[in-house]
């Protein structure tokens, strides 16, 4: 028999004690209460960011915004709902039908009769809450409804102004749509309460609707048709931002002729219907039927399918197809001129280029500059060098992709290719204290030339070490804010952060961050707070934390740019910058719009996607569907403090001039931005990428040619990358045929849809000026055969030449090759293109350039040590023109025999006398010479006679520098004289130069 149970085992029954009670229900409050405090703490935490970085008014705008529209709208829908479920109670039946149907629903009414006034309070409010959170998230069409500012230009079709289209149809869509959601729930649930109390029957003899339900129900649905027509009225404007596909654009958007002469009376002409039907509607109770009203409203679905359905497949298939071209012209000259002047390509100049097999010497000399500035560095390849070289300590790195910009004034101004000693955890032992309090911040930038390398095929740095030492002066070289610095840091108090491991005690050079960034976490609510937001519950009690310690986080430049502008599309690669003994970070922010008429759609991720995508990372968008889009304002976020700075950039976009009403104080004006800053900022390669991907197709401006669709490019595959993925513009120092001088400039290259060869060269001045974000394209003539860049690759690996040596650099295997970025240039009426080549040795850590290639027309193709080499063997064999002559003067004049000098200066035609040079020290006629004029003429005519000795030598890289300083030194005389033209150091030499720039005693260009 089993075991009986003691006495002391009896299970208790009934309700739980009272201290079961109190401490079930103390849990429950505590859970709430944790809930609470977890949702105050998101809120409070963002608002002391907001009011650390002096963006609160962010913040508080936001937040009122979508309490407001919280509010309004969620209250609204639950009294629109709320109120019909209270009338169709009280349009109750007196009795209910004695039926089998209503005496299953008495126990219902039953059951819900005590809670009547609480089920209504609760059905509306859970309703309101749905409606108000989705009314919330439309706080972006809020804003920029109440603050719209007119484009100025008027659309095609309506003749509205195109502020109709971005600012206020969305808006009144939006409005609409609630419109159309509070009559279909108040319909549902008014249909379900007149059924529960017998105002609608489904079973048994009689009426199946009392006459309250009937009239209710009916004036329900009148206004749902009434809302219909409405709807059918904002459609008529919404076919000028529809989108579909047309000729090869999947995002064409705008009027055709079959919604210009269909679509467009269709909808008209179901305006009209859709009103008649719901006065019909709205006269059910009064004539007791529903017939007129059924009647109504099928004939208005059977409009809507033989007028808005029906009908224009017909004009499309016996009106348009026979003779589409004519009647599409129309349409698509409107959404070409929109769609170029939406993505700012309108004054894209195109010119025809045919590009010459071989050149002259007199050709080369105008592009000199291109060729003297050719950047060797590939910032996608040399990260690996510079983390290497310069990483000083494990805790440090590099991004993966360097930047390119111009530091130097004057002739020593180039392109330099820079990156900054970022914080780096997994080079430390990783535990909280080191993560959050130890190593804090990265230090340092380092710098190189872009277009030299030293005797090793390495950088040439001109800022280096650790601290850095070069050409940058004095800064503060501590990095507390970079694109891989993702955590948080506990910064100030007591701290000691480290710097730096000195290399000679072994010590740790110690540092207590000074910066006004951060959020004070003085405060035990404060910290309690951020315990909960980091989830590190040893933020609450951590004696590592003292008093004046804070807390600094939302540290990428990106990530603080989009959250004190939210309505900006950031750029994918910020940049860093040295000016001012400050290490700042440019941002480039976009101001968007899907709401440009008869402007084609392009999907931002897409469109921006090429092979060093995975690098740079991706397109912060609010949007990714746009049609509409400017570099509207550029950012900066100070390395140290981690200030945010918004100046406004394109004074005239009417969408930034919105944002900025919405959100007053926070972009400041473009006149304020500081000087030193100013040569520093570029055109973005994002918004460069929306346009060539526009231009594809775009660059047709004419409607017949378009229709045709015989003349379409594309962006050529990375013949450099493994990825498969388009070829990224690059950064390079350039001069189109048609420009006065090079110019650092962005570029790309096209290709014939499916077809290698070369169809057009682009390149936009990216240099802060008067032709700043001027778009010129070279279109290769029909006959030219240009090679595009994946011909000359192919050129390039074909050669038996080229392929032994790249045979012998691999020498057996123990070598990889790395192909750098290949660069295609107009220099002296054809293409050069060159590409850096990289070598990686068994065991190395980091490539070093050993070669360069370099493709001239179609079968001159050098592979040297060295691009002076390449050029000398690409152009050997030239004839350069007579004795080049000092130019006067940078802004213009004639060449020998009437020609122009690459620095646009004026030279005796031959047999002129030529003028005895004034010497540095000579007086000028009628007067004494200033120190300043006296040092001008010095120098222009040491970079005069430098200049001879390079174009002897052939030597075009060094030939290009002694006139960029030429023009330099001229100009610094004009100013010493007060305006007037300064003397001319002429010292023609005695013999021509020889035939052919050849020469092996060319000076390096290294200086």
């Amino acid at each position: 028999m089993p075991e009986r149970s003691g006495p002391g085992f009896r299970r208790r029954v009934g309700p739980p004690s009272r201290r079961a009670r109190v401490a079930l229900l103390t849990l429950g409050v505590l859970a709430v209460l944790f809930l609470l405090f977890v949702m105050f703490a998101g809120f409070w935490t963002d608002w002391l960011w907001f009011r650390s970085v002096h963006y609160s008014s962010v913040f508080t705008t936001q937040l009122w915004t979508k309490i407001g529209l919280f509010a309004v709208f969620g209250l609204l829908m639950a009294v629109i709902v709320g109120f019909n479920i209270w009338l169709a109670h009280r349009l109750r039946p007196p009795l209910s039908a004695m039926s089998v149907e209503q005496q299953s629903l008495d126990r219902y009414r039953a059951g819900l009769a005590p809670f009547k006034r609480w089920a209504l309070i609760g059905v509306s409010l859970v309703i309101g809450l749905v409606a108000g959170a989705a009314a919330s998230g439309q706080w972006r069409t809020w804003l920029m409804w109440t603050n719209a500012t007119p484009f100025g230009e008027k659309d095609a079709q309506f003749g509205m102004d195109v502020s109709f289209y971005a600012f206020d149809l969305p808006f009144y869509e939006f409005v609409l749509g609630f419109a159309f959601s509070a009559v279909i729930v108040s319909l549902l649930t008014s249909a379900l309460v007149h059924y529960l109390y017998g105002g609608l029957r489904l079973q048994g003899p009689g009426r199946r609707a009392s006459a309250g339900a009937q009239g209710h129900l009916a004036v329900l649905l009148g206004v749902f048709v009434l809302l219909k027509a409405v709807a059918y009225w904002l459609d008529r404007y919404a076919l000028a931002v529809k989108t579909g596909s047309y000729k090869g654009v999947s995002g064409w958007t705008g009027l055709r002729y079959v919604d210009a002469n269909a679509f467009l009376p269709a909808k008209t002409i179901l305006f009209f219907v859709a009103i008649i039907c719901a006065v019909l509607f709205f006269l059910t109770p009064i004539r007791r039927t529903w017939a007129p009203a059924l009647i109504g409203l099928g004939l208005m679905v059977l409009s809507a399918v033989l007028i808005g359905g029906l009908y224009p497949a017909i004009v499309q298939q016996f009106q348009v197809k026979p003779n589409e071209q004519a009647k599409e012209t129309p349409y698509i000259q409107k959404n070409i001129d929109a769609t170029r002047q939406a993505y700012g390509i309108a004054d894209a100049k195109t010119t025809p280029y045919s590009p010459q097999g071989s050149t002259t010497g007199d050709a080369l000399k105008p592009d000199a500059q291109t060729v003297a500035d050719v950047r060797l560095l590939d910032p996608n390849i040399v990260s690996q060098t510079f983390q290497s070289l310069e990483q000083q300590r494990n805790y440090y790195a590099f991004p993966s992709t360097l930047s390119v910009d111009r530091y130097g004034t004057g002739a020593d101004k180039q392109d330099t290719v820079i990156g900054l000693r970022e914080l780096d955890l997994n080079g430390v032992q990783r535990n909280w204290i080191n993560d959050h309090f130890k190593y804090t911040h990265g230090y340092g930038a380092a710098v190189a030339k872009g277009n030299q390398v030293d005797d090793k095929g390495g950088p040439v740095f001109t800022e280096s070490g650790l601290p850095t030492t070069g050409a940058l002066g004095d800064y503060q070289q501590r990095i507390y804010y970079g694109e891989k610095t993702t955590t948080y840091s506990i910064v100030g108090g007591a701290n000691k952060e480290i710097d730096y491991t000195d290399v000679k005690t072994g010590q740790n050079v110690e540092y207590t961050y000074a910066g006004d960034s951060g959020v004070s976490l003085d405060n035990p609510v404060t910290r309690a707070a951020y315990a909960v937001r980091f989830a590190e519950p040893q933020i609450l009690y951590a004696g590592a934390i003292t008093d004046g310690a804070k807390v600094i986080y939302n540290r990428t430049p990106k990530e603080r740019v989009e959250k004190v502008a939210p309505w900006l599309s950031i750029d994918a690669d910020p940049y860093p910058v040295v000016q001012d003994g400050h290490v700042v970070w440019v941002v480039d922010g976009y101001t968007t719009s899907d709401g440009f008429p008869f402007s084609s759609k392009t999907t931002l991720g897409t469109a921006t996607k090429d092979s060093l995508t995975n690098q740079r990372g991706e397109l912060l968008t609010v949007a990714n569907q746009v049609n509409y889009i400017r570099n509207s304002v550029k950012a900066t976020v100070d390395a140290y403090t981690g200030e945010v700075k918004l100046y406004q950039w394109d004074e005239k976009d009417p969408v930034l001039k919105t944002w900025m009403k919405a959100f007053p104080g926070t972009v400041e004006p473009k006149a304020d931005i500081p000087a030193s800053l100013l040569p520093h900022l570029r055109y973005p390669q994002d918004m460069f990428k929306v346009q060539r991907d526009l231009l594809g197709q775009y660059h047709v401006t004419d409607a017949n040619s378009f229709f045709n669709g015989s003349d379409i490019w594309q962006v050529p595959v990375d013949p450099t990358s493994d990825t498969k993925q388009v070829q990224p513009p690059y950064y390079v120092t350039v001069r189109t045929p048609d420009a006065a001088a090079a110019s650092f400039s962005l570029t790309s290259t096209f290709v014939p849809n499916q077809r290698p060869n070369l169809a057009a060269f682009m390149s936009v001045n990216a240099d802060p000026g008067d032709d700043y974000g001027k778009i010129r394209i070279l279109k290769m003539t029909g006959e030219s055969g240009a090679p595009g860049p994946g011909l000359v690759q192919s050129k390039f690996n074909s050669r038996q030449e080229v392929a032994s040596q790249i045979y012998a650099l691999k020498t057996g295997g123990d070598t990889e090759l790395e192909y750098g970025n290949l660069l295609t240039l107009p220099v002296g009426g054809g293409l050069l293109n060159v590409e850096p080549v990289y070598v990686r040795g068994r065991g190395a850590k980091y490539p070093t350039l050993q070669k360069v290639l370099a493709v001239y027309g179609d079968d001159n193709v050098a592979f040297e040590n060295t691009l002076e080499d390449a050029l000398k063997k690409l152009f050997a064999g030239q004839a350069p023109p007579a004795t080049p002559v000092a130019p006067s003067s940078p802004g213009g004049g004639t060449a020998p025999g009437g020609g122009t000098t690459p620095g646009g200066g004026t030279t005796p035609a031959p047999g002129t006398p030529t003028p005895t040079p004034t010497g540095p020290g000579t007086p000028a006629p009628g007067g004494t010479i200033s120190p300043e004029l006296q040092k001008a003429l010095s120098d222009a005519e040491k970079a005069y006679n430098d200049s001879q000795t390079a174009f002897k030598n052939g030597d075009w890289v060094a030939y290009g520098n002694a006139q960029k300083a030429l023009g330099d030194a001229l100009k610094a005389a004009d100013a010493a004289r007060g305006g007037s033209p300064a003397p001319v150091p002429t010292a023609a030499p005695t013999a021509a130069p020889p035939s052919a720039p050849t020469g092996s005693g060319a000076p390096s260009p290294h200086p």
